[in-house]
């Protein structure tokens, strides 16, 4: 495991491999994200789909993962993205623009053991066709819990951004709760997996929406994508 950082408060933020953190660049992050956030649209299927315009960084992955937290911490809000107790709550795509500058797109989580078949047929079918068919994309960040890395069900959604050659990071979730002992593991297994997955980014964050780990560094990796001031006006 690679150190790419350490913070002020002493927490440090791990990035596979590792890069050297532009200030610069963290800062145009820490503002982007310290910004106004705005709900645009929830669409329920795609004809829902708001029109495009912004750069979209879309998040994802399974239940429970923490994807909501996650959100809200990158933004500095409780509340931006809901969060329930219940996973598979999320049942529509989400929408919010950043200031004008990049819109991040809330996907509904997938591997939710209690949804119907039904169900879950119409939320893959939603997610599918948004990713393969939305021009706008430029990043999917693919959430995995720190503590267990890829699993089973992480893997259909990996083959299917590869064969549409959708670029996609992996970004680690939950690292508070994981061992120092653990991580390693996790992070060598997951550098191995990806070096197969011709869409994947070599890139790996780990984060914490409890302690912050990391959440300045993938601001400063997603602010690289966002639209700048003046094209923005």
């Amino acid at each position: 495991m690679h150190q790419g950082a350490s913070r002020p408060d002493g927490i440090s933020a791990e990035i596979f491999p590792p890069r050297a953190v532009d200030d610069s660049l963290a800062e145009a992050g820490r503002r982007l994200f310290a910004g106004e956030a705005r709900f645009i649209a929830g669409a329920a299927n795609p004809l829902a789909l708001p029109p495009e315009g912004l750069p979209e960084i879309a998040f994802v992955g399974r239940s429970n993962v923490g994807k909501s937290s996650l959100v809200n911490a990158l933004t500095g809000r409780r509340v931006l993205a809901r969060i329930s107790n219940t996973p598979g709550r999320t049942r529509q795509i989400n929408f919010f623009d950043l200031g004008g500058r990049l819109m991040l797109v809330d996907l509904p989580g997938y591997g939710y053991a209690e949804a119907s078949k039904a169900a879950v047929k119409s939320w893959t079918s939603l997610v599918r066709h948004y990713l393969q068919a939305r021009a706008a994309l430029r990043r999917v960040c693919l959430l995995i819990d720190a503590r267990h890395g890829i699993k089973e069900v992480d893997r259909p959604l990996m083959h299917m951004l590869d064969a549409a050659g959708v670029s996609y990071q992996l970004v680690l979730t939950k690292a508070d709760k994981a061992g120092r002992d653990e991580l390693p593991g996790v992070a060598d297994r997951i550098t191995v997996e990806l070096a197969t997955h011709v869409a994947a980014h070599p890139e790996i964050h780990l984060t914490s929406a409890v302690d912050r780990r990391g959440i300045a560094e993938l601001r400063e990796t997603l602010a690289n994508f966002a639209v700048s001031v003046e094209e923005s006006r």
